[in-house]
């Protein structure tokens, strides 16, 4: 195999190594990284849930909102009084910002007022009084951070890599402490610049995160850092912050795995649950749906207290903007126009359940597995079975791993890298394909060119199928040979015009060959004159071969009959055709001269089928066989005709009659018939040989076989043989 499919084995191993260093980050192919994308957006999308999370909801800074309490940003007593009602009146568990308050609300004109108190009004006493008195009320600020404070409340940030851009705002306190990440913080998300909120919210604030997808090159977001390094300090997520919070504030340590001596995160402990993360600190985000997978209230609506209470009661609230107007729309393998307050829902509701997609350390080497396998198998179905079967091959183990994939996805929450693999399988088929249909299929033209001319269709065709197997190049195989020939061909050619005897030698060549390329046919190897010599076992194996060769001769016979009927309809010479049949090891091959080659058998078995046939015409049977072709088809009843020595032979050979197949009754009688009559003759009792053949005669006067054996017991009877005498005739003419 080596040898003969060396072209599929070199570019499976170039396909698998390939592949090998994409997943080992040596060589990084982005049509995989592509694909991996994709086949993760598809997962998404067919594994949605059937039903949104009851402990999260959404409120919505819509349409109707900003028609009802003005453009964003609100002032921010407006604000105070909504996070009021979500904790006094609808009980909330906890409430995250999706925006971010980096600067001072001036919609009361406190600032400008305190300008003027120190400036041009500082010389009017009543003025700074007045501004005292009434500064609490357009402190919008302080009031939003007193509605804040002493409430699970978590501010928004963001956080930028951009080198022109500028901090501003208030970090929250970080998540971890550097310490804890220090062998592998090179690794987690940085970035350099930030704009978190006024200190004053964010210290009256129980928490804060950054609200900051991870955006893949194709412009889908697929992942959040649930951490990101900032200065040396790593602040969570405001989805992981959210979690932490409604949990009670469990702690939060990470879970760093060593392989090959390298450290890398592989999870976030929170409390009891793991999350998930890629070594960047990054969270795959398991959509639930497209958009509004999540409850949706309007913001207007809760100020006004018409949402019903248990709509929101008890559950973990995001405020967030759906409105185009805000820019909070984002891409995603569930929607392109996907508000992004609803990304951070998503992840908040897989921490929960403790079902953030994973891509443990061990999936790399389970991947490399996967491939090492896979490669070998392929390339041998590819290269060994038909196309069909390998197709079917290929598709079933498709289907299979593509369920394995579903199920470690949601059962396990396992993502799969399944990119590589699925580059491997369909690589491998069409190169195995296309290697098929340029090489294999020139190949089977070659073959349906070297044996169409003798094998019928249906055996080219499946001899196509696996061209390898069959060759023109000699080789020894045990065959059945088959010879017919036309008793009285010169008279009858002298007899008619070339014209006519062109019509009537096509028509009788035409049965003869259709009768062998029937059934189970054979090879029809030359006609020469009046003669077809066909074969049984080759180029196609035929365990079968002596059978379908005797079956072949029979309905030879009966074919003649037919045909001697439209014979005389036209009146044409009635046609006696003899046909002999014998099996042996011969050479078949493809033989000639460097002018002319054919493919034929050569050997003494082909020989002593020519004499065998030549003696139909001695003994005035249609069809005679040897022994070695009866023994080799017992499914016919047979009567021996004689044992004779032909010309150029020393070996006896035994000749029968095959007169129909195993279970004729009239057959069987006729053969026991004339049994008797070659026992008499080899005991040499020729009185009772030829009272059994006068019996034979008086029911078959005109019987060829029965006179030329009364001849020959006639003459043994007047001159009896030597003693040594071994019963077989010897013909010494061909």
């Amino acid at each position: 195999m080596l040898r003969k499919h060396w072209p599929q084995i070199i570019l499976g191993l170039l396909c698998f190594m390939l592949l090998a260093a994409h997943i080992t980050s040596v060589l990084r192919l982005p049509a995989v990284e592509r694909l991996d994308a994709y086949l993760y957006d598809t997962r998404v999308r067919f594994s949605a849930a059937s039903a949104p999370d009851p402990r999260i909801a959404i409120i919505d800074i819509d349409e109707k909102s900003l028609a009802a309490l003005g453009r964003w940003p609100w002032r921010r007593d407006l604000l105070a009084r909504l996070v009021d009602q979500v904790f006094d009146h609808y009980h909330a568990q906890a409430l995250g910002f999706d925006v971010v308050f980096a600067e001072a609300d001036d919609s009361t004109g406190l600032a400008t007022l305190r300008r003027l108190a120190s400036g041009e009004l500082a010389d009017i006493p009543e003025f700074g009084a007045t501004l005292t008195r009434i500064a609490p009320r357009l402190d919008t600020d302080t009031r939003l951070a007193r509605a804040l404070a002493k409430r699970n409340t978590v501010l928004g940030f963001y956080y930028s890599s951009d080198s022109h851009a500028v901090s501003a705002g208030a970090l929250p306190a970080p998540a971890l402490d550097a310490g804890t990440l220090a062998p592998v913080a090179a690794n987690i998300t940085p970035a350099s610049h930030f704009g978190a909120n006024l200190a004053q919210l964010q210290t009256a604030a129980a928490a804060g995160g950054h609200f900051v997808p991870s955006v893949d090159q194709d412009g889908v977001i697929r992942r959040v850092p649930l951490l990101v390094n900032i200065g040396g300090q790593f602040y969570p997520a405001l989805s992981l912050a959210l979690a932490q919070l409604a949990l009670g504030h469990p702690p939060l340590e990470p879970v760093i795995e060593v392989g090959g001596g390298v450290p890398q995160l592989e999870a976030l402990k929170l409390g009891k649950l793991t999350l998930s993360v890629d070594a960047n600190g990054r969270a795959t985000v398991p959509y639930r749906g497209p958009a509004r997978s999540f409850a949706y209230v309007s913001a207007a609506d809760v100020l006004k207290g018409t949402v019903p209470v248990d709509q929101l009661a008890g559950r973990i609230l995001l405020l967030g903007a759906t409105t185009p107007g805000l820019n909070d729309l984002r891409v995603t393998p569930v929607g392109e126009a996907y508000p992004g307050v609803e990304i951070h829902a998503n992840l908040l509701s897989a921490m929960l359940d403790g079902a953030l997609p994973q891509r443990p350390g061990y999936l790399l080497g389970a991947e490399l597995l996967l491939l090492a396998v896979l490669t070998p198998i392929l390339v041998w179905v590819l290269a060994r079975r038909p196309p069909f079967q390998a197709t079917v091959t290929v598709l079933t183990l498709l289907v299979a791993l593509a369920l394995a994939d579903i199920w470690l996805w949601r059962v396990h929450h396992v993502d799969f890298p399944f990119a590589a693999t699925l580059t491997l399988m369909v690589a491998l088929y069409v190169l195995n394909m296309a290697w098929g249909y340029i090489f294999v299929t020139r190949r089977q033209s070659q073959l349906r060119q070297l044996f169409g001319q003798y094998v019928v269709p249906e055996l080219v065709d499946r001899m196509s199928a696996d061209p390898g197997k069959y060759t023109m190049v000699g080789q020894s195989r045990e065959l059945s040979i088959l010879f017919t020939d036309v008793r009285g061909f010169t008279s009858i050619s002298e007899s008619m015009a070339p014209a006519e005897l062109t019509q009537f030698m096509n028509a009788f060549l035409t049965e003869i060959s259709t009768v062998i390329r029937s059934g189970q046919p054979g090879t029809i190897d030359k006609y020469i004159g009046d003669c077809v010599m066909a074969f049984w076992g080759a180029p196609l194996p035929d365990t079968l071969h002596a059978h379908n060769a005797v079956l072949a001769a029979l309905n030879i016979h009966a074919a003649m009959l037919r045909l001697n009927t439209t014979f005389a309809a036209r009146n044409w010479p009635t046609l006696v055709v003899g046909v002999g049949v014998n099996s042996g090891v011969v050479t078949v091959g493809d033989m000639g001269s460097r002018y002319r080659l054919t493919y034929t058998v050569m050997g003494d078995a082909v020989n002593l089928t020519s004499r065998i046939e030549s003696l139909t015409k001695f003994y005035g049977v249609p069809i005679l066989v040897t022994a070695a072709t009866r023994d080799a088809a017992p499914g016919f009843v047979y009567r021996e005709i004689d044992r004779v020595r032909v010309a150029g032979r020393e070996d006896a050979v035994t000749l029968y009659q095959p007169l129909a197949l195993a279970g004729d009754e009239a057959a069987t009688r006729y053969v026991d018939a004339f049994a008797p009559v070659l026992a008499h003759y080899r005991l040499r009792q020729w009185a009772q040989a030829q009272q059994q053949l006068a019996t034979l005669l008086q029911a078959e006067p005109d019987c060829v076989l029965y006179r030329v054996w009364r001849d020959r017991v006639a003459t043994m009877q007047a001159n009896p043989p030597a003693a040594d005498w071994d019963g077989v005739h010897v013909f010494v003419r061909k």
